[in-house]
């Protein structure tokens, strides 16, 4: 298990550098959109290589962020009845969910988008749009952030067990990152 954990811990590091450095896309496609649009309205010009390149940077955050969010528990879960269960029902229906839902789903994507890739670097597939961009880069993107999403599911799935094997602590039902805000009495309420 050990060799196990320390596979996992490697996922985690991997996915964490490039959640943190992939974010960063957000602000930079921020900034190329209010610089697009400042253009735009001021000088009466505009680029569509620069509105797809912001296409292409939200792409890449969404895509390239998926295991992180999921390594951070971020992801949109419904507890509605599962947040009532033991702890060790949770744990099961996560690993559950992984094996049966997650993985097989982002394996197949991932296997399936290939041949978009392919397809688009060996034809040279530029967008339609006058003056686009070229399209192989940002479908690369989906096979690469599928693969992310696996390795990180195994991590997932790993840690999970470990819990319940006793060969890891558990950071609790929230995964120790975003446990919900304390209830604050409303203004006049007595606590």
């Amino acid at each position: 298990m050990n060799f196990l954990l320390g596979l996992s811990r490697l996922i985690d590091q991997l996915n964490t550098a490039i959640g943190k450095t992939v974010m960063w896309g957000v602000l930079l496609s921020v900034v190329i959109s209010s610089v697009n649009a400042v253009i735009r309205y001021s000088l009466n010009n505009s680029s569509n290589a620069w509105l797809e390149a912001q296409w292409y940077l939200f792409s890449a955050v969404f895509l390239l962020c998926s295991g992180y969010t999921l390594l951070k528990n971020e992801h949109i879960r419904i507890d509605v009845v599962s947040g009532h269960l033991p702890r060790a029902v949770q744990i099961w229906i996560d690993i559950l969910g992984t094996i049966f839902f997650l993985l097989p789903m982002a394996i197949l994507i991932m296997w399936l988008s290939w041949p978009m890739v392919t397809d688009a670097f060996l034809s040279g597939e530029v967008s339609t749009n006058t003056g686009g961009l070229i399209r192989w880069p940002v479908r690369l993107l989906v096979p690469v952030g599928f693969f992310l999403l696996v390795l990180q599911g195994f991590s997932e799935l790993i840690k999970k067990i470990a819990i319940l094997t006793g060969d890891l602590e558990d950071p609790g039902p929230h995964g120790g990152h975003s446990k919900p805000a304390p209830l604050q009495p409303i203004q006049g309420e007595t606590p």
